[in-house]
C-alpha cells in the first residue's frame, strides 16, 4: 500500500481533496485503486505491486490549485511524504524538457536557470528537514511554488522561439484559429463578427438533434449555419459524426444498446446521410470523438477500433478531399482508472496508426475548470508535454476544444477548494483570456500543431465548460476574443514577439 502525510502547516488548513485523486503507472497510463483518507494520511489500495504516482488537485502556494503528479513510488510500510514528492516529480519534469528541448544555450534561459536552482535548494532543504515534518513541508511547498512558475515561464520561453521559427518559415498561411458554433440553435448574425478573430469554425453535428427519431433526420439548423459561413468566406469543420457520449446518442438508440452490429449500421447510415449532405461544403471532418472515453454503451476493445476504422473510412470515401481527424477527449485518461472497459488515451492513439486507420491528423481537447473527471486543471507544462508525446505517433495535430471558466465556479464543501482547480488566481475574464493566449502559442509553436480551436463561442449556447465562452451571454465580447484576434494578428503580419 502507498501511503502519503501532508503535514499542515496550521489546524486551519483543509484536508487534501481526493474527489479526482487516482493512481498512474509506467508511461502515465492511470491505474484502477482506491484512494481515501485515513488517520491523517492519504492510502492507496491497488492491487498492482509495480510503483505507483499519486496523481491529485492541489493547491499551489501563490500559483492556483493544478491536478499534479508525486514521482513513481514502491509500496512500503512508512508514509510518504506529501508535499515532498510533489516537488520532486515537478523538478524532475523540468529537467528532463529542459534538456529535451536542448534550452540551456538560449537567450533567457539564463533568467529562468536561477529560479529552477533555488526550487532545487529549496527541495534539498526539505530532505534535510525531514524529521520536522513541517519544516519540510514549508520548503517542498516553497519548491513546487517556485519549480511551478519556473516550468511555465519555460513553456512560454521556448514557445516564442519556435513560434517565430515557423512565422518565418510561412507556417501560418493555412486556417490556424477556430472557435465551435453552438448546437441546437443558429444564430447566424454572429458569423459576421468571426472573420475578425478567426479563421474558421466547427460546426457540432450532434447525433441525437440531427435524427432524434429513427426515421427522418433535421439539418436545418446547420445548413443555415453551414450557409451563413460560406456568405462570411470561413472555412467549416464538421462533426464529430461519431461521439457516444449521453448528451450524443439518440434516445431511441438506447432499444439496441445490447446489439452492436445494429448500433453500427445505424452509426454507419448516419455517417453516410451527413456527409452526403453537405457534400464539398465542409473543408474538414471529425470523423470520431472519445472513443475511447465514457461512453453509453459498454463497447469491448475490438468494437471501439472497428467503429474507429469504419467512420474514417467512409469519410474519406465520401469526402476524399477533406482531412479527417480522429479525435482525443481527457487526454491524461483519468477514466481509465475507474472503468476499464474503455481505452487509455495514447494507447487508443498508437493502435489506430499501427492498425493501418486512413485518417489524417488527431484531435486533442483542454477543457479545464469543471468538477468532473477529465476536466481538472492541468498546467503549462504538461499541456505541452501531452502534445509532444502525441506527436511521437507521426500524424500532424489539431487542438480541437480549448476551454476554461470566465468567472469563479462554487468552492467545494469539504476543502473550500475551488471546484476543478484554478490558474495564478480566481477564474476571471482576464485570467481567461491569459490561458487562452498562453495554450494557443504553445500550441501553435509546435510545426506539427495545425490549428487550435476554442471549445465555446458564447456563455449559455450549448453544452460545454460554464462562462467558458469567448462572449458573454447576451453576446458582449470577453478579453479572450480581442487576445486571440492580436495572436491572429501577429502570427498573420510577421512578428511572433
Amino acid at each position: 500500500m502507498l501511503r502519503f502525510a501532508c503535514h499542515p502547516l496550521s489546524d486551519d488548513d483543509p484536508p487534501p481533496d481526493l474527489r479526482g485523486a487516482h493512481l498512474v503507472g509506467a508511461d502515465g497510463v492511470p491505474v484502477r485503486g482506491e484512494v481515501h483518507p485515513a488517520d491523517g494520511l492519504v492510502c492507496c489500495e491497488t492491487r498492482d505491486s509495480e510503483p505507483l504516482a499519486l496523481s491529485l488537485l492541489w493547491p499551489v502556494k501563490d500559483f492556483g490549485t493544478v491536478q499534479l503528479e508525486t514521482t513513481r513510488l514502491p509500496p512500503r510500510d512508512a508514509a510518504y511524504h506529501l508535499p515532498l514528492e510533489l516537488a520532486r516529480h515537478r523538478l524532475m519534469r523540468v529537467s528532463q524538457k529542459r534538456e529535451e528541448w536542448g534550452l540551456f544555450d538560449y537567450a533567457g534561459m539564463q533568467e529562468l536557470s536561477a529560479p529552477i536552482d533555488q526550487a532545487g535548494r529549496l527541495f534539498i532543504q526539505a530532505l534535510q528537514h525531514s524529521a520536522d515534518p513541517r519544516q519540510a513541508t514549508r520548503f517542498a511547498n516553497d519548491s513546487l511554488s517556485l519549480g511551478m512558475w519556473a516550468s511555465e515561464q519555460m513553456c512560454r520561453l521556448h514557445a516564442s522561439v519556435f513560434l517565430e521559427r515557423r512565422q518565418q518559415s510561412g507556417g501560418f498561411t493555412r486556417p490556424f484559429i477556430g472557435v465551435s458554433l453552438p448546437s441546437g440553435t443558429s444564430k447566424v448574425g454572429l458569423t459576421r463578427r468571426l472573420p475578425q478573430t478567426f479563421d474558421f469554425v466547427r460546426l457540432p453535428l450532434v447525433w441525437r438533434e440531427i435524427q432524434p427519431k429513427e426515421q427522418g433526420s433535421r439539418f436545418q439548423v446547420n445548413d443555415a449555419w453551414v450557409k451563413a459561413c460560406a456568405s462570411a468566406k470561413m472555412a467549416v469543420r464538421g462533426g464529430p459524426l461519431l461521439n457516444f457520449g449521453v448528451q450524443s446518442v439518440p434516445d431511441w438508440m438506447y432499444l439496441w444498446e445490447n446489439d452492436y452490429e445494429a448500433i453500427a449500421d445505424f452509426a454507419r447510415e448516419h455517417i453516410r446521410r451527413t456527409v452526403q449532405h453537405y457534400g464539398d461544403r465542409i473543408d474538414s471532418w471529425i470523423a470520431v470523438s472519445g472513443l475511447h472515453a465514457d461512453q453509453a454503451f459498454s463497447f469491448n476493445f475490438e468494437q471501439i477500433m472497428e467503429l474507429t476504422r469504419m467512420a474514417v473510412t467512409l469519410t474519406k470515401q465520401l469526402a476524399p478531399r477533406a482531412q479527417v481527424i480522429v479525435d482525443l477527449t481527457q487526454p491524461w485518461g483519468e477514466y481509465y482508472a475507474r472503468n476499464q472497459r474503455t481505452v487509455p488515451p495514447l494507447l487508443y492513439a498508437d493502435m489506430a496508426v499501427q492498425s493501418g486507420i486512413q485518417f489524417d491528423a488527431f484531435g486533442l481537447q483542454f477543457l479545464f475548470g469543471i468538477d468532473s473527471g477529465g476536466y481538472r486543471l492541468r498546467d503549462l507544462l504538461q499541456v505541452s508535454a501531452l502534445i509532444d508525446r502525441l506527436a511521437n505517433l507521426g500524424r500532424p495535430i489539431h487542438i480541437t476544444g480549448m476551454g476554461v471558466p470566465s468567472a469563479a465556479g462554487a468552492a467545494t464543501e469539504d476543502t473550500g477548494a475551488p471546484a476543478g482547480g484554478q490558474w495564478h488566481g480566481p477564474w476571471s475574464d482576464q485570467t481567461q483570456a491569459d490561458w487562452m493566449v498562453a495554450v494557443s502559442e504553445i500550441a501553435l509553436s509546435k510545426p506539427y500543431v495545425e490549428s487550435v480551436c476554442v471549445d465555446l463561442l458564447a456563455d449559455g449556447l450549448g453544452s460545454g465548460i460554464p462562462s467558458g465562452g469567448v462572449l458573454h451571454e447576451d453576446l458582449t465580447p470577453k478579453p479572450a476574443l480581442a487576445s486571440l484576434a492580436e495572436v491572429r494578428r501577429r502570427l498573420q503580419s510577421g512578428s511572433a514577439q
